[in-house]
């Protein structure tokens, strides 16, 4: 719990008037919110609801906040939702330290850092590093010199294969697997067998990642593969071998990228988006929900709405459905 001062203090913003005194303890929306909460409005509905509410206080914008007229003691914030989203962090704070649970198993020469949980069941091998404050879900598994980062959260049964490093504050839902083998085999010509191509490169996720429940990232064959700093993964997404996925992407739900393939600083890849091997999707690309990125295939556009398979822009996408429905109807006529 903090005082709305602390809190507007630990966000860098300013909160006016009375009320730097009302202690905060939690977030939450305008038809829950009790006298200890914090809510936030972007327009006049939202704020009409917020000053309805028994919230205790309310994120909101300069423009707003000049409404409120001490009804409620306020924070004023050009990003209301983003401020709103941050005091639910430095609210919740994080769980107190366990410490190794009896049925947890530690090898010999891991490193564990300072203020760690270790759950019921978790796996930690040789030669692994546990960042100070990181917390590992039960049944979880830390493979072989796997490096954690500060203040990661690995929840029950996630399975992390040797070699993989993660760095600072990494979030890994229950279910993912990280670093498994990628899907590349070589195919004997004479008779028709396939031999596994040498899977040994590693895999990175750099600082501020989160991964989604039950999904699945590959490790490099020779080389690595790279999550940048910030990616958001939702649940149930596979991003193959060698692929590069560049700082603050976004992959929803159902994904699937193919080996070598790269996706560029802030892109947005909406649900069930397939791309081909070796292609490359260009920083700051939005490809719409079910959008088909064909092998090698190069997407450019900072800002731009790609649709369809194979992805075109989504204006080329849209007037070649209405062409091929205007053509349909004649062919009925």
């Amino acid at each position: 719990m903090k005082t709305l001062s602390e809190l507007a203090n630990l966000l860098g913003l300013e909160a006016p008037g009375d009320g730097g005194e009302t202690q905060i303890h939690a977030v939450a929306g305008s038809h829950s919110a009790g006298p200890d909460a914090l809510v936030f409005a972007e327009d006049g509905d939202a704020l009409s609801a917020a000053l309805a509410s028994r919230a205790g206080a309310v994120v909101t914008t300069p423009a707003l906040a000049a409404q409120v007229a001490g009804q409620k003691p306020v924070i004023v914030a050009k990003q209301p939702r983003l401020q709103f989203a941050r005091s639910a962090r430095l609210l919740r704070g994080g769980n107190p330290p366990t410490g190794v649970h009896p049925s947890a198993t530690v090898a010999e020469g891991a490193n564990l850092g300072k203020e760690i949980s270790i759950g019921p069941g978790a796996v930690v091998g040789r030669g692994a590093s546990i960042g100070n404050r990181s917390n590992i879900g039960a049944g979880a598994v830390i493979g072989e010199g796997v490096v954690l980062g500060c203040d990661c959260q690995i929840y029950p049964r996630v399975v992390i294969y040797p070699g993989t490093k993660l760095g600072d504050r990494v979030v890994v839902h229950a279910g993912a697997v990280l670093g498994a083998d990628g899907f590349g085999y070589v195919r004997n010509a004479e008779n028709g067998e396939y031999l596994q191509f040498p899977q040994q490169g590693t895999l990175v996720l750099e600082d501020d990642v989160e991964v989604g429940s039950n999904s699945t990232i590959d490790r490099g064959a020779l080389d690595e593969t790279r999550i940048g700093s910030g990616a958001k993964i939702d649940n149930l997404v596979h991003i193959g071998h060698n692929c590069q996925i560049g700082r603050n992407v976004v992959i929803a739900s159902m994904v699937g990228i193919s080996g070598s393939s790269t996706v560029g600083d802030g892109a947005v890849l909406a649900g069930q988006v397939g791309i081909g091997d070796h292609a490359s999707v260009g920083e700051g690309v939005i490809l719409g929900g079910q959008a088909g990125v064909l092998p090698h295939k190069n997407l450019r556009g900072a800002g731009m709405l790609f649709w369809g398979t194979p992805a075109k822009p989504v204006k080329q996408y849209l007037r070649e459905l209405a062409t091929l429905a205007r053509q349909a109807r004649k062919s009925k006529g």
